[in-house]
């Protein structure tokens, strides 16, 4: 065996001293990182939401509460406010009960067809909520081609029931009960089947056995899926935009997009209080499911999941399922369809009246459109390039920190996620609105929505990431360290590749998020820089509804060639990924 003093030119140094400048050199650099790393998290994160509080109680340079006060109780702010806990509770109510009894079905019986069932109850909430929104109202509205084709439509100068609170209420709770599904999802997976067994041998029927033991069992997950659908509901703009500005039912969101709109920067300070006050509720939501949920692992013992079987109800409660999401799904689905072939609003549909010419129009003739699908293109497709790859060097960085630091990092990155994204708008048009040092002002140009993009979803990029991390040995790495490889070229030859298929999933998930996302965008856009939730919603208040619904078709198309190509994709990646493997 060679020496040190044969490998090494010069004086010789001994093992142990030389362990120890290796140790030296790496602890040195792994601080380096961590320190990058966390710079970039405080700026994605933690930056926008500080500059928002500041503005908020601080406009002046000054702490000033009672400004602060007056500026939340404005009679506007207080009706706004009352709205949207009234339509957010509410909506997470029939959410539950909506996506709580499919995530029982799908998780714990032998229902025919369950995973084609749950894949598509999860469609609502990958599609953007201006979309639902808008697929509704024309269902419903008196010019409803689908209706029409059947004559059910209403009158003409019949209101449309869908505007107003309870239109909101109920697309609330279809647009959010896949999140119920996914979180109840998680925990009725986990009801060990001897605990059902055990009951089913001492008499017990399976309705018995589910009601008194599985969902006591799953109770504090009941409670998170109702506090996330609640959370989701104070930060929703599509559906309360296009269901309740048009009668004048106004939430937190769109009294901030329309005091932007009609006074511009100048009621910055009042708009940046309430967007705290939307921050604040939607952070009481998120700290009632964490708190729910953490004491919800010792409740389980672990094993195989338990399953019911159905027996001869497994045929009727499979048609009653397939009849539900006919109802929230299809039927909405066609009336958008119908409505985009033709000309225009009062045309009865059929084989003289059929027409591609609003497809025409907003993919080929019409500027603002197309623009609109290149910028949203561009901006997701840049802001999910820069994540998918970012991610791969920050996960590993954390992968070497404690769990507790792990998980206080985890939290600061959720954070943009985490609060609606109109405060998240709010916050950049503060931090960006002043010329900054070497860039300038970024308000009102096309960077700043992909920066607000980029922090948004830089959770949904990491998440899958960090599985993937955390999946690959340490032993690689420490061999390829003892063979003197560098850090840049371990990350490259060794993490890079196995967490490339994770990236390359959270990036999908991040440029079907963004790309037709409207609540950011619509405080951000400026001219030459709109994106296709912004196209959709004025085309509508404009009463072009036959072209709003062409875009709206398409972009459904897109996010269902990503999600198929997703799913087959799913077998290179991470458990858990995708939430409905």
């Amino acid at each position: 065996m060679s020496s040190a003093q044969d490998i090494l030119p010069g004086r010789p140094i001994s093992a142990p001293a030389s362990r120890r400048y290796t140790s030296g050199r790496a602890t040195s650099g792994f601080r380096v990182s961590a320190l990058a790393v966390l710079l970039v998290i405080a700026l994605l994160s933690l930056l926008p939401m500080a500059r928002l509080v500041v503005a908020a109680v601080a406009p002046g340079g000054e702490l000033d509460v009672g400004a602060f006060a007056d500026r939340l109780g404005r009679p506007a702010a207080l009706r706004a406010m009352g709205h949207t806990l009234d339509t957010a509770f509410f909506g997470a109510v029939f959410a539950v009960c909506l996506g709580g009894p499919f995530a029982v079905a799908v998780t714990m019986t032998d229902l025919p067809g369950r995973k084609a069932l749950g894949f598509l109850l999860l469609l609502p909430l990958m599609i953007a909520p201006q979309v639902t929104a808008l697929s509704w109202l024309h269902l419903f509205g008196p010019s409803s081609t689908l209706l029409g084709m059947v004559g059910l439509a209403p009158p003409p100068g019949t209101p449309n029931p869908m505007l107003g609170r309870n239109g909101i209420i109920l697309l609330y709770a279809v647009q959010h009960a896949p999140i119920v599904f996914i979180t109840l999802r998680a925990g009725l997976s986990r009801v060990p089947r001897d605990l059902i067994e055990a009951a089913r041998a001492s008499g017990a029927t399976p309705h018995y056995a589910l009601r008194t033991i599985a969902l006591p069992v799953v109770r504090p997950y009941v409670v998170a899926a109702a506090a996330l659908a609640f959370v989701s509901g104070v930060g929703n703009f599509g559906i309360p935009a296009l269901l309740g500005m048009p009668v004048n039912y106004l939430t937190l969101p769109t009294l901030i997009y329309q005091d932007l709109s009609s006074f511009g920067p100048g009621v910055l300070p009042q708009i940046a209080a309430l967007s705290v006050l939307v921050g604040v509720l939607a952070l009481a939501g998120v700290a009632c499911q964490s708190l729910a949920l953490r004491g919800a692992a010792h409740r389980f013992t672990g094993g195989t999941p338990a399953r019911f079987e159905l027996g001869g109800w497994r045929l009727p409660l499979a048609g009653l399922a397939w009849l539900v999401i006919g109802a929230i799904l299809v039927l909405p689905a066609c009336a958008l369809l119908t409505t985009s072939l033709i000309p225009s609003f009062g045309v009865p549909l059929g084989w003289g009246t059929i027409t591609a010419s609003n497809y025409a129009e907003v993919l080929v003739r019409q500027a603002s459109t197309v623009r609109a699908f290149r910028n949203s293109a561009l901006f997701a497709g840049s802001a999910a390039l820069i994540l998918a790859i970012g991610a791969i060097p920050v996960s590993v960085v954390l992968d070497r920190f404690g769990r507790r630091w792990q998980r206080l990092a985890s939290g600061i990155v959720d954070l943009p996620y985490a609060v609606p994204g109109v405060v998240l708008a709010i916050a950049c048009i503060l931090l960006f609105l002043r010329p900054l040092p070497l860039i300038g002002s970024l308000y009102a140009t096309a960077s700043i929505i992909v920066i607000a993009y980029a922090m948004r979803f830089f959770t949904l990029a990491m998440k899958p990431v960090a599985t993937a991390v955390g999946q690959i040995s340490r032993d690689l790495d420490e061999a390829a360290a003892i063979s003197g490889a560098g850090p840049l070229r371990r990350l490259a030859t060794i993490a890079a590749p196995l967490a490339a298929p994770a990236a390359v999933a959270g990036g999908l998930l991040v440029f079907m998020s963004a790309f037709n996302e409207l609540t950011v965008s619509a405080l951000l856009w400026s001219s030459g820089n709109e994106t296709l939730g912004v196209v959709l919603f004025s085309l509508e208040e404009a009463g072009l509804g036959t072209q709003a619904s062409a875009i709206a078709v398409s972009t459904i198309t897109v996010v269902i060639a990503l999600l198929l190509v997703l799913d087959r994709f799913a077998r290179r990646l991470p458990p858990g990924v995708l939430p409905w493997r």
